[in-house]
């Protein structure tokens, strides 16, 4: 990612539309999974620190983090965000089989080789562990955000978790989610690409007003994603396991 990206996202990160809804989904998916508060838990591609505070507000306890930048390593250190490693998700220096909890939200996108990235993370999940990951979805949204932020790809939902089962995890559940801004997110790169307009990124394209009315699309939008499980969207949510695993995972909720 590229420094002024990290720049405009570290002030934003606590109340920006995108970043609050997808906290509250990740926080209803860890909810599901029953886990004790001070199991090992791993946030890769920690950026400024978003999942790290989801988890600390969560009550997670044992928690690290791991990013390959100096600017993300600062970013969390200023905002007292725990430990945070420098490494790549391509080789984590994390011992096999410890971590019973590894977040790799908007992580797998920006390396050449996402096979390995996520053998990579069954690797160093322990027996019956799990890891929430999410990704960009549908390369017709391809735009100025993911060219700042250096990703490689946006991905299909069956592609994506043929990849996933080939590493060796299981998936529990995926879905499509920001689905209900798909066509105004997809009009909108239209015209940053065709019109001379300045923005260093697409998270400065907003408003006091604008935010709170996307904020609450958006937050009905995580609520019943991951129960309509629509055809479309602009990002992919998979939970996944360590093959093997007889664990039983509720549902998510609608609720708040």
């Amino acid at each position: 990612m590229k420094t002024e990206t990290y720049s405009l996202e570290k002030d934003i990160e606590e109340t920006h539309w995108w970043f609050t809804g997808r906290r509250r989904l990740f926080a209803r998916e860890l909810l599901s999974l029953g886990l004790k508060r001070d199991c090992p838990t791993l946030d890769i591609g920690t950026s400024t620190g978003a999942n790290l505070r989801l988890l600390r507000d969560q009550g997670f306890t044992n928690v690290k983090g791991i990013d390959p930048y100096d600017d993300a390593i600062l970013a969390c250190a200023e905002k007292g965000l725990g430990t945070v490693m420098k490494g790549d998700i391509t080789a984590l220096p994390v011992a096999s089989g410890s971590v019973d909890l590894i977040m790799a939200t908007d992580v797998i996108e920006h390396v050449d080789d996402d096979g390995l990235a996520l053998r990579e993370i069954e690797r160093v999940l322990a027996p019956g562990g799990y890891v929430l990951l999410t990704v960009p979805a549908f390369q017709s949204l391809w735009g100025l955000q993911d060219e700042i932020s250096l990703h490689k790809r946006r991905y299909r939902k069956s592609p994506l978790v043929d990849l996933v089962l080939a590493s060796g995890l299981k998936p529990i559940r995926h879905y499509y989610f920001n689905f209900l801004l798909f066509g105004p997110i997809w009009v909108a790169r239209q015209l940053i690409r065709l019109l001379p307009v300045k923005v260093k990124g697409e998270n400065e394209v907003n408003s006091p007003l604008l935010n709170r009315i996307l904020t609450a699309v958006f937050s009905l939008d995580v609520r019943i994603a991951p129960l309509l499980r629509p055809p479309f969207g602009v990002s992919i949510a998979i939970l996944a396991c360590k093959a093997g695993s007889d664990r039983n995972v509720a549902e998510p909720t609608s609720g708040k």
